[in-house]
């Protein structure tokens, strides 16, 4: 089918957020598109017409392959909300203007709960003026949280290199023969998927962390403090993570606690930072223990050199899947990944309604927490396990791993 293609990428990147950018690609050159557009800094850079073609920058199978293998996001992100249809017509004008000078038919993005909100809006507006322009969201997002997915691309891997580099930390953690508390701080703002995988870290060669707490239970200072004394009476060395969004009773992240500056982007959401920074504070003023604290922070969504094979798979497979669906007049609708099995481990591509998915935030379900709210289930650990599977190396170029970047190509 000849049409031009447009596809841009949203929010917080993945190590493999590119891969699903390749599968966007590689699948509508192969249906017959004629033109395949990125649009640089996602929405925001599309409405200045920040618009580039695909085949300038993707010359080469081997081009390809090393933007599987290249963090963060090629064509750049943004953080935009659009605002309701009701409240500003003159932007989707502009927006659909745009649209129609570039010839575009299919429009993808690759994002998660917000960027599948850009697709709900732009699919609306175009039944509105009854546009055959189709719209369909490829799932991103390290913090697992897009509901009716069984898990989201890019997850996979940021969790293989929490559990690596738990290990290692656990490691050294034991080098002294001295009392020592470490804090662990992992990405997570209301939903624990990533802080709940440390638990593989428990294996036959690691004694694995102490707690872990994730944002779905209600957090107790005290409690918290009372658990590490009592663990240090035992032990030498406590290794503790928390999820950066976890509150406590009256609704306050845990990080707010503490004298802190208050970043708020457009969609409302609040910067979490600072909270494994605190606990620690507290351990070592309330208990007079040696405590250090580790924000994991953007190295769990870049570490592409850690990128899972299963994970770099399916992200490209959601690419793929997602033109698929377009060409074949789909529209308002997300791909989705759906597990038929986990031994062995099988997945298959699916479409949702984005109208069900966008603004829904799924979290870890309460059984799979301990019921003290310190440690997560073996269904939770059996869930994760499959995604953190083989590898797919970097090319190394000079003894460091080769990326594709669209300004030096």
């Amino acid at each position: 089918m000849a049409m031009n293609v447009i596809v841009g990428q949203s929010g917080g990147p993945t190590a493999v957020i590119n891969s699903s950018l390749a599968g966007v690609f590689k699948t509508a050159k192969e249906l017959g598109a004629d033109k395949v557009y990125g649009m640089r800094y996602g929405i925001q850079g599309f409405l200045e017409k920040n618009i580039i073609d695909m085949e300038e920058k993707i010359k080469t199978e081997m081009d390809l392959e090393l933007l599987k293998r290249t963090p963060s996001a090629f064509l750049g992100s943004c953080r935009f909300k659009l605002p309701a249809i009701s409240a500003d017509k003159a932007i989707y004008e502009k927006i659909f203007e745009i649209l129609k000078e570039y010839e575009i038919g299919a429009f993808f993005y690759i994002g998660g709960n917000d960027s599948m909100d850009t697709i709900k809006q732009l699919s609306d507006y175009a039944e509105i003026i009854k546009s055959d322009i189709r719209f369909i969201g490829v799932p991103k997002t390290i913090d697992n949280d897009l509901a009716m997915t069984d898990h989201t691309p890019g997850f996979g891997s940021a969790a293989k290199y929490i559990v690596s580099v738990t290990k290692e930390l656990i490691r050294d953690s034991l080098v002294y023969d001295m009392k020592n508390v470490t804090i662990v701080e992992i990405m997570g703002r209301n939903a624990g998927w990533l802080t709940g995988a440390v638990g593989l870290a428990k294996c036959e060669d690691c004694e694995g962390v102490d707690l872990i707490y994730l944002p779905e239970v209600t957090f107790d200072i005290d409690a918290f403090l009372a658990k590490v004394k009592a663990l240090t009476e035992k032990k030498k060395a406590i290794v503790v993570a928390v999820s950066e969004g976890i509150k406590t009773a009256d609704d306050k992240y845990v990080f707010e606690h503490a004298s802190h500056t208050e970043f708020v982007d457009s969609f409302g959401h609040k910067q979490v930072s600072g909270t494994a920074r605190y606990l620690a504070t507290l351990v070592s003023e309330e208990l007079g223990i040696k405590a250090r604290s580790i924000e994991f922070s953007t190295l769990q969504r870049c570490a592409s050199h850690l990128a899972t094979l299963v994970d770099i798979t399916e992200a490209y497979q959601v690419g793929g899947s997602a033109v698929k669906a377009a060409f074949e007049g789909n529209t308002g609708m997300m791909v989705l990944l759906k597990r038929i099995s986990n031994d062995p481990y099988i997945c298959v591509t699916d479409l949702y309604d984005v109208h069900k998915i966008a603004n829904v935030e799924k979290k870890v379900p309460l059984e799979w927490i301990t019921e003290e709210g310190t440690n997560v289930s073996s269904e939770l650990l059996d869930y994760i396990r499959p995604l953190i599977q083989s590898e797919l190396p970097p090319y190394m170029v000079a003894g460091h791993p080769r990326h594709l970047v669209v300004d030096m190509i």
